[in-house]
C-alpha cells in the first residue's frame, strides 16, 4: 500500500465510497444527500491543509484521509483529521495507515496535538482504532448525532497529543 498525495483525479474512484458511506448516515456528520461537487470541495483540500489517498500495488484508491488545522488563531495549534475507507477494502490496516500517516503529517508540520471534533460513538471500529494510536475521548456530547438505526446517540470528542 502506497499513501499518496490525492489529485483531481481520484475523485472518481473516492466518490462511489465515500457517497456511500455519507448517505448512509452513520459515522460522519455531513448532509446524507451531499452532492458529488460539494463533496469534492469539502473533501480535496487545498494546501497547506492536506488530502491524501492509499492505493494499492495496481493504483487502485483503497481509502482517502483529510488533514486540517482544527482552529484558526491561538488554537490553530491542533490539527485535525478525518478518514474514509472503501467498505471492500475494510479490515485490512487501511484506516490505521492513514491515521498513522496524518499523525506524523501533523507531528511535522509542527501542530502540539489531533482534535477529533465527531467521532460518532457507535462507530466502535474508528473508537477503538483511535484510541489503539493514543487518543483519549476527553469528551462526549449527548445525543449528539442522530443515527438513522440507534436514534439519538453520543458524539465524541478525542484527542491525542503529539
Amino acid at each position: 500500500m502506497l499513501i499518496r498525495e490525492a489529485t483531481a483525479e481520484d475523485w472518481a474512484a473516492i466518490w462511489p465510497f465515500f457517497h456511500g458511506i455519507v448517505a448512509a448516515g452513520e459515522t460522519f456528520t455531513f448532509p446524507v444527500d451531499l452532492d458529488r461537487e460539494t463533496g469534492r470541495d469539502w473533501w480535496l483540500l487545498p494546501a497547506p491543509d492536506r488530502t491524501v489517498v492509499a492505493v494499492d500495488g495496481a493504483g487502485a484508491v483503497l481509502g482517502t484521509a483529510k488533514m486540517n488545522r482544527n482552529h484558526q488563531g491561538n488554537a490553530s495549534h491542533i490539527a485535525s483529521a478525518s478518514y474514509m475507507v472503501d467498505p471492500a477494502h475494510a479490515g485490512r490496516g487501511v484506516g490505521r495507515a492513514l491515521c498513522e500517516y496524518t499523525l506524523e503529517w501533523a507531528r511535522e508540520a509542527g501542530y502540539r496535538a489531533m482534535q477529533f471534533n465527531a467521532v460518532v460513538e457507535t462507530n466502535v471500529r474508528a473508537v477503538e482504532l483511535y484510541r489503539s494510536l493514543g487518543f483519549e475521548v476527553v469528551g462526549t456530547l449527548p445525543e449528539g448525532f442522530r443515527h438513522p438505526v440507534e436514534g439519538f446517540v453520543g458524539l465524541h470528542i478525542m484527542h491525542r497529543a503529539l
